[in-house]
């Protein structure tokens, strides 16, 4: 099951206290103080690991607490520190303080670790507080208090193209062709529910990800559909490729639709680079490809005609995807 949001509670462990203690050996009944600090309380760190794309373990673990340090102990000894605790989140997780709701980081690279809740320092012995004028103190400190946060996590899928078309629109079975990716595949529409990332090897140290993302439809910033809930997948990405199925009765208005749906959620969106690929060529008759080859789209924006059930141009669009991703690099 994909899940891209969460809410978690944090707490790094409290110090150890520092003790009083006196040292009591054989023929020295009334030593000095000898009263150890106490331990560190453990930290919690969130580390980024790229064998996690979904925040779905989350939904049965909510809390995640760190041990306390130990108490100091006589002899001057200190008491034990605690171990660090290591939250394992996807990358591109972007983490937030649940009330605040200010990000406190943003982890993007695979082992990127970051100190979410540090452990309290051990409070000190009656060792520490001996002086030439108070040779016998009966003092000591508690450990410090722990960190505790309620955090908020977002997951947002870290792909170089970002695929964006209505329902039934042949992003899953394009992303199938192009990549090892077996998203589900029917002609209807929203089969896709989820977003598929796979990764298409163009030529030899050459490859990229391509995200494909539930279609959207016309509203979708409104909230219809399914598509809203996923669109800050693309957020992310270098590229778009805009995908628009042949038979549409008006191809240019549905990728102006594409476009401004996206300019709604995010006016950057529109701004990246950008490709637009006329599906399903296999099932277009003569006179529809005729009226395809007049199509024109605003300046810049290339136009390939595919069909990804006969290879036709599949090549052409990988060369071309890569292209735009050579440039983002």
């Amino acid at each position: 099951m994909f899940i891209d949001s969460a809410k978690i509670y944090v707490r790094s462990g409290n110090g150890g206290n520092g003790i009083i203690h006196w040292r009591r050996e054989k023929f020295i009944p009334k030593g000095g103080p000898d009263g150890g600090n106490g331990g560190v309380g453990g930290d919690v760190i969130l580390r980024a690991d790229k064998q996690l794309n979904t925040l779905l373990d989350f939904r049965y673990k909510k809390k995640f607490i760190a041990k306390n340090g130990n108490a100091g102990e006589g002899s001057n000894k200190e008491g034990r520190s605690a171990n660090p605790i290591f939250v394992k989140i996807p990358i591109g997780t972007i983490v937030r303080n649940a009330e605040t709701k200010e990000i406190v980081c943003d982890l993007t690279e695979d082992g990127d670790e970051f100190l979410i809740a540090k452990g309290g320092r051990g409070g000190k012995g009656n060792w520490l507080f001996r002086s030439p004028t108070n040779q016998a103190p009966r003092v000591c400190t508690p450990g410090e208090a722990g960190q505790e946060f309620s955090l908020e996590l977002e997951l947002k899928l870290l792909a170089d193209i970002g695929l964006v078309g209505f329902p039934n629109a042949g992003k899953s079975t394009l992303i199938s062709t192009i990549s090892a990716a077996k998203p589900k595949i029917a002609d209807y529409p929203f089969t896709t529910l989820i977003p598929n990332l796979g990764m298409v090897y163009f030529q030899e140290s050459k490859s990229f990800v391509v995200a494909d993302i539930p279609g959207l439809i016309e509203g979708a910033h409104e909230g219809k559909g399914l598509g809203i809930q996923f669109l800050k997948h693309i957020e992310r990405t270098k590229a778009l490729l805009y995908l628009i199925d042949c038979t549409s009765e008006d191809i240019k208005h549905d990728y102006k639709v594409l476009v401004n749906e996206l300019k709604t959620f995010n006016k950057d969106l529109p701004k990246k680079k950008s490709i637009v690929a006329i599906t399903k060529l296999d099932i277009a008759d003569d006179d529809k490809r005729k009226e395809l080859k007049k199509l024109k789209f605003p300046k810049g924006v290339a136009v390939h005609f595919i069909s990804a059930a006969t290879n036709n141009g599949i090549a052409e669009l990988t060369e071309a995807m890569w292209k735009l991703v050579a440039k983002g690099k």
